[in-house]
């Protein structure tokens, strides 16, 4: 008989997949705004936010490991010329792995988010503090586990621009954006974001442990 644990292996994966789909839905409405807008960052110099996407959880080394791993290779070269990017990282794991490697480079970091199924709100929290930290920035690097299917997952990034150089696109102007709305928009584009790869995330967890 497995233990109790194992009981709600099922409707935990189900909540977690119909929180993803949701979520997926509006994550790839950003990006396809940034997309029509031919969007992009400045070609040298562009400074970076790095937001690893992580959790507290301790039983599934792989999903944070994995994403350490990668957030160290897409940083390796900005290490190397001593670029001023930053990093914020979501999860206890992946920011014990993290803060040894690049201590100075740490902007902020979050624990306790995503015990359950993630929210929009505790997304929301996170970028707000991210704007409250005064770290200026072209684009955040959103770096999270992408659910593939019952057993399998993999890193992936998904890419928020600043309301700067959205508004620098080479047809932003067709979209006769308001600035008020702009704003409300830089806001919301980036917990949007995030709150994609937080339940991505998570359906990955609930699958590592069934």
């Amino acid at each position: 008989m497995k233990p109790p644990f194992f009981i709600d292996d099922s409707t935990r994966l189900t909540k977690a997949q119909r929180a993803m789909t949701q979520a997926r839905q509006y994550g790839l409405t950003n990006s396809e705004i940034f997309r029509q807008a031919e969007t992009q960052a400045p070609e040298s110099q562009a400074k970076t936010l790095y937001l690893t996407v992580s959790s507290d959880k301790g039983l599934c080394g792989g999903v944070h490991s994995s994403l350490s791993k990668t957030t160290r290779r897409l940083t390796a070269e900005e290490r190397e010329q001593n670029s001023s990017f930053g990093l914020v990282v979501i999860g206890d794991k992946s920011k014990g792995q993290l803060s040894r490697a690049m201590p100075e480079k740490m902007v902020l970091s979050f624990n306790q988010i995503g015990r359950d199924v993630p929210t929009f709100t505790e997304a929301q929290t996170v970028a707000d503090q991210i704007f409250a930290s005064g770290f200026e920035f072209d684009r955040v690097e959103i770096i999270y586990n992408k659910f593939l299917s019952m057993v399998s997952y993999e890193p992936a990034t998904v890419t928020v621009y600043s309301e700067d150089v959205f508004e620098k696109s080479p047809k932003y102007s067709a979209f006769e954006i308001e600035d008020d709305v702009l704003t409300n928009l830089k806001e919301f584009a980036l917990a949007n974001a995030i709150y994609w790869a937080l339940v991505e995330g998570h359906a990955c967890e609930v699958i590592s442990f069934i």
